[in-house]
């Protein structure tokens, strides 16, 4: 059940977006990355290896990122198209974050290499991938994910999520924040698909909070959670359900210039 929506919360959340959601509030949040590609092409990956390494101390996640895109080069693209599934394996070799070592990140970047040279893009395929039917991106996540996790370059694990476990696919979902929105924070490049069809990516932070609004009564974080809150921010905004997504978040990571406060009507 969608829970009623206090009237005066609509304006407080836009009052909140106009005032916080800038770049300058981005750090440390690994979006900043995404920034370095004007191209989509380059983008799409950089953004997908971001996003799945977004678990843990967000400092650590900071440096391994880094780590990964600095080895890519200029231009993940061109690191992909060019490159095979046994210098992934050697030029990732070592490298750790947390539960992922470098074989995980060589499995991921051959899926992302199979998808691209069959589709083209990951937003191509992403996009045939959709259905005309669905309300939200929840079916394609599951293709999109299968379709990464296929490949003779070994298993990715768990960088990439079962979407039929039911889990709240946070990672994916804040990848596909990035890549279908345009706003001063969401560098967007997705621009063929629509962002009413988007899903919270549901991390503690922003279950706390959508706990307090009163968005959720559940206490499991999971998929159900996630649509649950989906549809809740749709009555505010249904073009764009996740926009206010990151100045909510922002609360659990920055204590500074007034992320502690609820948004209140103005």
């Amino acid at each position: 059940m969608i829970p009623t929506i206090p009237s005066d919360l609509a304006p407080g959340l836009e009052a909140l977006y106009r005032e916080k959601n800038r770049r300058c509030y981005v750090d440390p949040d690994p979006l900043v990355f995404l920034y370095r590609y004007p191209d989509p092409a380059d983008r799409e990956i950089a953004g997908l290896v971001a996003a799945s390494l977004a678990y843990g101390n967000v400092r650590q996640i900071l440096k391994s990122v880094a780590a990964v895109l600095d080895a890519m080069g200029k231009s993940p693209s061109h690191y992909i198209e060019k490159g095979r599934p046994d210098g992934f394996m050697r030029d990732f070799d070592g490298f750790v974050h947390r539960f992922a070592t470098g074989a995980h990140i060589a499995a991921l970047l051959g899926g992302v290499k199979r998808v691209v040279s069959d589709h083209g893009s990951l937003m191509a395929f992403f996009r045939a991938a959709c259905s005309a039917n669905a309300q939200t991106y929840l079916p394609a996540l599951g293709s999109f994910a299968d379709a990464l996790r296929d490949t003779t370059c070994g298993d990715p694990g768990h960088l990439l999520p079962r979407v039929e476990k039911g889990s709240a696919c946070k990672r994916l979902n804040l990848y596909l924040r990035w890549m279908v929105r345009r706003d001063a924070v969401d560098p967007g490049g997705w621009d063929a698909l629509c962002p009413s069809r988007l899903i919270i990516p549901l991390d503690v932070h922003m279950h706390r909070v959508c706990r307090e609004l009163g968005f959720t009564n559940r206490r499991q974080a999971d998929m159900k959670t996630a649509l649950e809150i989906t549809r809740a921010f749709s009555k505010i905004m249904p073009d764009d359900p996740v926009r206010y997504d990151f100045v909510l978040t922002r609360r659990g990571i920055r204590k500074d210039a007034g992320f502690s406060l609820l948004p209140q009507a103005r």
